[in-house]
């Protein structure tokens, strides 16, 4: 099957400036066609904001885009070279399943990265297909999309298709491939593969096309790679505070996870937390709780330690200068970090202002929550409508102690009941992916065919703040079972 260009008119308007950094760090490369791919899942508000055209993406030829069998007009596809600490060990990585089809310049002048995740073997494979099953692409689109809703930076699903292929994992599976588009690919793990296997020039080049892609507010200052430094490590300060405050375990925080962007990315073994538990682990393959939820802002800090000794030669040509600048810059993450999660769990509370006891009021009713292994999501939920006969835990007396404080605490500051309590629902979704909710979904649609669970459950999730009657089905707990639930990588 030949990769014909695509007809005009369908809204593709593509760049391709990662192509100008040096070869080192990305191969050319085109997907592999498959057989018979079918659309069964389109992003329709994405692709408005991108600029494509609706009726044409979901065309023939706008499917053999998405399947990897055209070559849109303007694309020059690519493979992205990087590394990683996997599970805190380094190795030499790279997309081996995913082509980086161009840059769309959207109608707002915003540039995002088309990139197909499937597409196929690529130079970076190892031994590896590069191919995607069905279930893990729908399962990326789903979570990646409820980040979204959730007001939670990411990387967003364009589209999936099936390939009308098998794929041999434990057992054969339906193919598929995800149209995923992000701010862009850059990596932890890409600076890390320039520092060790790049010149210090093309690790300085790397890092000037960074500056200009993502802080271009930076690019003439002569402070410009430790600045570059303190903002990758206020976003992740910020977006790990997010993740903390709805629940969400990421599961695989390698440092090829961690984008530069501060976009959360790669959605393998991921899930949202039930019951409060900050040991919670859902990956198959983190046996120690090395990525646990209440570890994942230390993680953040040491995968960002990593990304500060890659710019060492760039801080400061005297070594011992540079490794104090880096040190400075990384000992900010904690306090970063700390004042993006108490902020966010004041306003979970309905708290505005600040007071020193505020931490200590969060603190205890974490605790309570943790002692009687009450639900988080449902917990705040209650908390913001009053509903005390809805967790076991606001029979007791301890919360009914902590409950009279947090009152008072209310009573000190200016705004009204009502501005509390809006500002509670504003902070407390009222649904969340729900593990079994979202394996219902991908049952139905890998084993059945049928999408009608997994759009209905799209739908509730993307108005995660409207508290309305009809999400009410979708905050219910899954029924107890003697098996913990487990994620598993999607490869």
């Amino acid at each position: 099957m030949t990769k014909e260009k695509t007809t005009i008119g369908t809204g593709w308007n593509l760049d391709n400036s990662y192509a100008g950094l040096p070869k080192i760090f990305f191969s050319s490369f085109n997907p592999t066609p498959v057989s018979s791919p079918k659309l069964v899942i389109f992003n329709h508000s994405l692709a408005t904001s991108l600029g494509l055209n609706i009726q044409a993406m979901q065309s023939d030829d706008g499917v053999a885009v998405f399947a990897g069998n055209q070559i849109p007009e303007g694309a020059s596809p690519l493979a992205q070279a990087y590394a990683g600490h996997q599970f805190g060990h380094f190795t030499m990585l790279g997309d081996g399943r995913a082509l980086l089809i161009g840059e769309q310049i959207t109608p707002s002048g915003e540039r995002l990265d088309i990139q197909l995740k499937g597409s196929g073997r690529t130079p970076y494979s190892r031994r590896g297909d590069g191919r995607a099953t069905l279930g893990p692409m729908l399962r990326e689109y789903i979570i990646s999309e409820a980040m979204q809703a959730l007001g939670i930076a990411t990387t967003r699903s364009l589209a999936v298709v099936t390939t009308g292929e098998s794929v041999i994992r434990e057992t054969e599976l339906p193919g598929a491939i995800l149209t995923r588009v992000a701010a862009s690919h850059l990596r932890i793990g890409t600076f890390q593969y320039a520092a060790e296997w790049g010149t210090v020039e093309e690790l300085r080049m790397l890092a000037d096309y960074t500056i200009k892609r993502h802080f271009s507010d930076i690019t003439t200052d002569e402070r410009r790679y430790l600045l570059l430094l303190q903002e990758v490590i206020k976003r992740q300060a910020a977006l790990i505070a997010k993740w903390q405050l709805v629940g969400f375990i990421h599961g695989v925080m390698n440092t090829d996870n961690m984008t530069i962007s501060g976009e959360t990315i790669d959605y393998g073994p991921c899930a949202f937390m039930d019951t409060y538990d900050p040991e919670t682990v859902f990956s198959s393959i983190d046996v120690q709780g090395r990525y646990a939820y209440g570890n994942q802002s230390n993680i953040a800090a040491w995968n960002l330690a990593r990304f500060a000794e890659t710019l060492l030669p760039l801080l400061d040509a005297n070594q011992e200068k540079a490794v104090k600048l880096a040190q400075d810059a990384i000992s900010d993450f904690p306090e970063l970090y700390h004042s993006n999660w108490l902020a966010g769990m004041r306003a979970k509370l309905g708290i505005f202002n600040e007071e020193p006891q505020d931490e200590a009021l969060i603190e205890d009713l974490l605790s309570m929550m943790e002692k009687h292994g009450v639900d988080y999501t449902n917990t705040f939920r209650a908390l913001t409508f009053d509903k005390k006969e809805d967790i076991a835990l606001f029979g007791t007396t301890e919360f009914a102690q902590w409950h009279e404080l947090w009152q008072a605490r209310l009573g000190r500051q200016r705004e009204s009941k009502d501005a509390c309590q809006m500002l509670m629902r504003n902070s407390n979704p009222a649904i969340i992916p729900r593990n079994h909710r979202v394996e219902e979904a991908l049952e139905a649609a890998v084993k059945q065919g049928d999408y009608s669970v997994m759009h209905r459950l799209l739908d509730v999730l993307s108005r995660p703040y409207d508290h309305a009657p009809e999400q009410d089905e979708y905050a219910v707990l899954p029924a107890p079972s003697s098996c913990p639930y487990r994620t598993f990588c999607g490869t």
